[in-house]
């Protein structure tokens, strides 16, 4: 087996796409294939602003790269999350790359105006993946609402899509059904939010960072490890190992002929009045933790 495009021995053998390629073919397809994505779905343009919800992982580390190396404007944000160790090394990581590509970075420190995650997950009833992905989202909205950004991109690859859309169908839960389109776009106090990486692969994103030379965060986070999604990304694996090109055609398969038939739901939306942040309910569940953590510490 070669390359399809010369003939070097190649880095990838993608079954799904019938496609093998060497280093160099290979980066400049992910590129192309990732930018035909933005197209296709009308993420953003050269001329937006766009801030880049940055972990320390390969996948969004790999998306800023890409973006800054293919010409977009993408600022960086750093959420430290406080769990030890983890979220040091994982700043260390995001810092350094920032620097590397000469991007702006901006970095908010949960513990400074609210408490971190282990802290968070000690008063409440949700999960620390929940509660973790509440609080991410409220400031990567935050920001960039006061940063003048017109986009919010994170680093959600065709894995987790694909995983999360099987957990959804498998619970009904149509709540969420009519929500995992790859562009969310921006209503009243909510930036837009787009997935660039919606359909490519875990592998594949950890491929191309390996061959651009990014140096991110191997390990995952400490919470992660009984995650319903790492149970359906295993189920996934199993069935793409059998069928190849399976995850991508559920996803893709959905976008065109089930998200269709649900109606864009108007969300009821309010200010919260603590806040001032878009929230279904009079006071949002960020500043709902606020308050808890001073009833805590009044009692103390």
């Amino acid at each position: 087996m070669r390359c399809k495009f010369c003939p070097s021995k190649p880095a990838i053998y993608m079954k799904e796409h019938r496609l093998a390629l060497c280093s160099k073919h290979y980066v400049e397809w992910f590129e192309r294939y990732v930018i035909r994505t933005i197209k296709e779905f009308r993420m953003f343009s050269k001329s937006d602003k766009i801030l880049v919800a940055v972990s320390g992982g390969k996948d969004s580390l790999a998306l800023w790269h890409l973006l800054r190396k293919n010409g977009y404007s993408a600022d960086g944000l750093y959420i430290h999350l406080g769990i030890g160790e983890y979220s040091e090394r994982s700043k260390e990581k995001v810092e350094a790359f920032a620097k590397r590509i000469g991007a702006q970075l901006r970095i908010v420190d949960l513990s400074e105006d609210l408490a971190g995650i282990p802290d968070l997950v000690k008063i409440t009833s949700r999960s620390a993946c929940s509660v973790c992905g509440m609080v991410k989202r409220y400031n990567f909205n935050k920001v960039a609402r006061e940063g003048g950004y017109s986009v919010v991109a994170t680093g959600h690859n065709l894995d987790d899509e694909a995983s999360a859309l099987l957990s959804n169908v498998i619970n009904w839960n149509l709540k969420y059904l009519g929500k995992k389109a790859p562009v969310l776009e921006e209503e009243e106090g909510f930036v837009r939010k787009v997935k660039p990486l919606c359909k490519v692969t875990e592998k594949q994103t950890a491929l191309y960072a390996l061959l651009e030379g990014i140096d991110f965060i191997e390990e995952e986070c400490p919470f992660s490890e009984d995650a319903t999604s790492v149970f359906f990304k295993e189920i996934l694996n199993q069935i793409e190992e059998r069928f190849p090109g399976t995850k991508l055609r559920f996803y893709l398969d959905y976008l065109r002929k089930v998200m269709p038939l649900f109606e864009k739901e108007e969300r009821d939306l309010t200010r919260c009045r603590i806040c001032g942040e878009p929230s279904p309910t009079e006071v949002c569940g960020v500043c709902r933790l606020k308050d808890r953590l001073k009833e805590i510490a009044h009692v103390k």
